[in-house]
């Protein structure tokens, strides 16, 4: 292919519509057509990343490979296409204007004056081609983020009426996804919304090439012509997009619509072959027929946003479906758990997930948690912050180490044996600081964590600054935890786990991050595998 075909999907009306998820679709079907296809999303807020926000603020932050803290919607790209993102599939307003200003201050500007237009929007439309001038994708679809009108994305927005001008006829396409409310009293859907987004689009001079319309209710024939007529875009290029039961879902309902075939026809590219979706209808299929239920208790201190542990409930999804289980997971804010209500609040479940996360907050419910799936030999698994509360409570109810904790919370702790990592402790700045990205680990033969991967050898993503501290590691083995995962590179530990136990397990880095619908990871099934086993015994 002589050149790459850019697809931009912008969002109107209201947020939170999918426009990640319409995004990850359409990918999906382009790749599965045999067309190589990438994803990347454009924020419009000003900070540098997502790595310094509140869960509560814009829901997990997302790693990739190279250590980029990024949006969730990340995640689904990789989810759904079973390629790893980069630094260079996001994008915000912060770093754009950090890499536009520090040009200034090295004078690459030669004197002029900077402005928002032309030099915002260049350093925008170059990194907008990045991906699709290393030659590795035919086609590069960018998600705009926030809703047109808005003042934050109106630099991106006027980029892409530059690039898709710049691209010229068939190189370039816009996606607007707009919302089609439903309104009871009158009983019918209203187009007028839609019909708003779409000129406020246009007075940006964007045409939308294609809509899609989010709705509750099956779209009329004179509705999609009234659409067509008003919004200007073709009738094949008004493109339904129901409410589904599951996400993955809407790859289907997108093949239904004919999404793929209009966007192909508009960039002027063969339809090639019928989407290959076997693969994906096959985990579909095991996801909506489960042979059995099992309740894992999620116990974090971010639960009241779903969106916070993402990526988790999307590996117990992946996993389910390998076991033909369904998972409920049911959400427990550890600030509220203690010694003399755990018992209660956790009794009944098949299998304890103890959440990553930073700062004191909720921590001593953790180690509560801990205790209790240690005791009562239910199925453990700790992430992160959860794998540190393990270590914590073992020193404590094990070994007898009172005050035992992590100099995060507590500096003068007397027993540190989770300790802030020594490359740390002169860092003042929090955004981008962190161990982050792929690291090594090398799993000990015959422990549980090698039966899982049916390796001795990985790669797993981190994000976090506090690890086991080596000088009580030999004194905690001795004792019976084992560290069977190490960093060979660095000797810091990666996995414990116990013995005399149907499964505990705690890692140090995410697994949740490299769970795909086309490879769930070994540790979110091999943990449901266990749950499913206790709920029969």
């Amino acid at each position: 292919m002589n050149q790459t075909k850019y697809i931009f999907v912008t969002g109107g009306v209201s947020s939170s519509l999918g426009k990640g998820i319409i995004a990850a679709s359409l990918a999906k079907l382009l790749q599965a057509r045999g067309y190589r296809t990438a994803i990347q999303k454009f924020d419009p807020y000003i900070n540098v990343d997502p790595g310094t926000l509140n869960p509560y603020e814009h829901g997990e932050c997302y790693v990739t490979d190279d250590g980029a803290e990024t949006d969730l919607d990340l995640g689904h790209y990789e989810r759904f296409l079973n390629v790893p993102t980069s630094q260079a599939n996001n994008v915000t307003t912060g770093r754009v204007y950090l890499s536009v200003i520090e040009k200034e201050r090295r004078g690459e500007f030669l004197g002029k004056t900077v402005q928002v237009v032309p030099h915002i929007t260049n350093e925008i439309k170059e990194r907008m081609q990045q991906l699709g001038k290393t030659g590795d994708y035919d086609i590069v679809i960018t998600e705009i983020g926030g809703t047109v009108g808005d003042i934050e994305s109106l630099p991106y927005i006027e980029s892409v009426r530059q690039l898709v001008w710049e691209l010229g006829e068939n190189n370039g396409i816009v996606i607007h996804l707009t919302l089609v409310p439903y309104l009871a009293a009158a009983g019918e859907l209203k187009t007028k919304p839609t019909q708003h987004s779409v000129k406020t689009l246009m007075e940006s001079g964007i045409k939308a090439d294609i809509l899609v319309c989010r709705t509750e209710h099956e779209l009329s024939s004179d509705l999609r012509q009234k659409l067509a007529l008003f919004c200007n875009v073709k009738r094949e290029a008004v493109i339904q997009s129901i409410d589904a039961s599951t996400i993955y879902d809407v790859p289907n309902l997108m093949l239904e619509e004919g999404l793929d075939r209009v966007a192909l026809k508009k960039l002027d590219l063969a339809e090639k072959n019928k989407p290959d979706l076997k693969q994906w209808n096959d985990f579909l299929y095991k996801l909506k027929n489960p042979k059995h239920t099992v309740n894992i208790g999620l116990v974090g201190k971010y639960v009241e946003l779903q969106d916070s542990y993402k990526s988790i409930l999307e590996a117990f999804i992946h996993a389910g479906a390998v076991n033909e289980t369904k998972v409920n997971v049911i959400s427990i804010h550890s600030e509220y758990l203690d010694e003399n209500n755990a018992a209660k609040k956790l009794a009944g479940l098949d299998g304890i997930l103890v959440a990553p996360g930073f700062g004191g907050r909720g921590i001593e419910g953790k180690i509560e948690t801990v205790r209790y799936a240690r005791e009562n030999k239910i199925p453990f698994f700790g992430i992160c912050l959860g794998m540190q509360m393990a270590v914590i409570e073992y020193a404590r109810n094990v070994m007898g180490w009172e005050g035992a904790n992590s100099t995060e919370m507590n500096e003068s702790t007397p027993y540190p044996v989770i300790n802030i990592m020594e490359e740390q402790k002169n860092i003042t700045e929090m955004g981008g600081t962190m161990r982050l990205g792929a690291w090594k680990c090398h799993i000990a033969e015959g422990s549980l964590a090698n039966k899982i991967y049916g390796s001795t050898d990985i790669l797993e993503r981190h994000r976090h600054r506090y690890e086991f501290n080596g000088a009580y590691l030999d004194e905690m083995q001795n004792a019976g935890l084992i560290a069977s995962g190490i960093n060979p590179d660095t000797g810091l530990v990666e996995v414990i786990e116990l013995n005399n136990h149907p499964f505990f397990i705690g890692v140090q880095y995410h697994p949740e991050y490299k769970s795909t619908v086309a490879n769930p990871h070994p540790l979110f099934v091999s943990f449901v595998k266990a749950a499913v086993k206790k709920k029969c015994e």
